[in-house]
């Protein structure tokens, strides 16, 4: 069976942006492929973490995934620290990865800003862990957004000239896959910002652990416009605010923009932010009860996490030692 490697960082909250453009589609993916699911905490790292903080928000990752229907018998959930071979082969891809390959890639220069200078090394370089993530498992396919092809892209350069360099074919070369709808889920405020965790505003964002008087008082403080709602995505230029809230119903209803647009079209948004809140504690309520029960069972998810850290190493561990064969890695016949 092909399969699937893709993760979260424990960083925040998560929010409907993680929700309808990773995790409910994991649960989609299940069925159809082995998978691996991975709260990435070396990632998060890139950046300073409070560690109590860290781990509460490891735990909170995975309490989402099991709250919204991945099987933890089916798959594999785990943390990325606690299986050692994602940092030891980023090493090696350190060293088969060129700096120019590094220096094209656009999210660092995002997340950087104009600090560039005290930014980490590993933020510099994550892009190698990430394809150390996918290949210590030899992924064949990695469910990404639009703004993750630039790196999937590198995993794959970084796969190929390993191959190239050691005369093997060892490495797939790891495809994507893409879903269209609902995988940018913009900010509440600003339509031409994606949704995030580091957004200083609260309203920006809908997060799981939000309840249903939350979701209704940010959905109706939603940015619009004074113009009546769309009656075809046709007429989605120039109004990224109605783009977004009217993706976010076809998303939260499994249906196309273009049925949501002729429901509503011509609506005044007080109508529509109504319909749009209720709709959203109606699907998102039954997860987020999941999830509180979840959280107040710490050693629960512990369990999920270790089982999946021990299930991890076995499939890592041989990958990485027959690299270390492929690289010339000596390894003593002791006792």
């Amino acid at each position: 069976m092909e399969r699937i490697f893709s993760g979260v960082q424990p960083t925040g909250s998560l929010h409907l942006g993680n929700y309808l453009g990773a995790i409910r589609n994991w649960v989609r993916l299940q069925d159809d492929y082995e998978c691996l699911f991975c709260v990435v905490d070396l990632h998060a790292v890139t950046v300073w973490q409070d560690p109590d903080v860290l781990k509460a928000n490891t735990r909170h990752v995975a309490a989402a995934m099991l709250a919204a229907g991945i099987d933890p018998k089916k798959n594999i959930i785990f943390n990325q620290s606690q299986v050692p071979g994602h940092a030891e082969l980023a090493w090696i891809f350190n060293c088969v990865a060129r700096l120019g390959w590094l220096n094209r890639m656009t999210q660092f220069k995002e997340k950087a800003g104009k600090n560039k200078e005290n930014a980490s090394v590993g933020l510099y370089a994550y892009p190698n862990l990430m394809a150390a993530d996918i290949l210590l498992y030899k992924g064949t396919h990695v469910p990404v957004g639009e703004d993750q092809k630039q790196h999937l892209e590198l995993a794959r350069d970084i796969a190929q000239k390993f191959n190239n360099d050691f005369g093997v074919e060892y490495f797939p070369i790891v495809e994507p896959l893409i879903f269209g709808a609902a995988t940018r889920v913009m900010s509440l405020r600003d339509g031409t910002s994606k949704m995030s965790k580091s957004d200083p505003s609260e309203l920006s964002r809908i997060s799981m652990t939000d309840d249903a008087d939350a979701i209704a008082k940010k959905i109706r403080k939603a940015k619009t416009d004074p113009a009546a709602l769309p009656a075809s995505p046709k007429e989605f230029d120039d109004r990224p605010e109605a783009a977004n809230l009217m993706g976010l119903y076809a998303a939260l209803s499994d249906c196309e923009v273009e049925d949501v647009c002729k429901q509503f079209g011509g609506s005044e948004f007080s109508t529509f932010k109504q319909a749009l809140a209720d709709l959203a504690v109606e699907k998102l309520g039954p997860v987020q009860d999941e999830m509180r029960r979840l959280m107040a069972d710490p050693a629960h998810v512990d369990g999920v996490l270790a089982d999946g850290v021990a299930r991890a190493r076995a499939i890592a561990e041989p990958v990485l030692a027959e690299v270390h064969d492929i690289v010339g890695f000596l390894r003593p016949q002791g006792k």
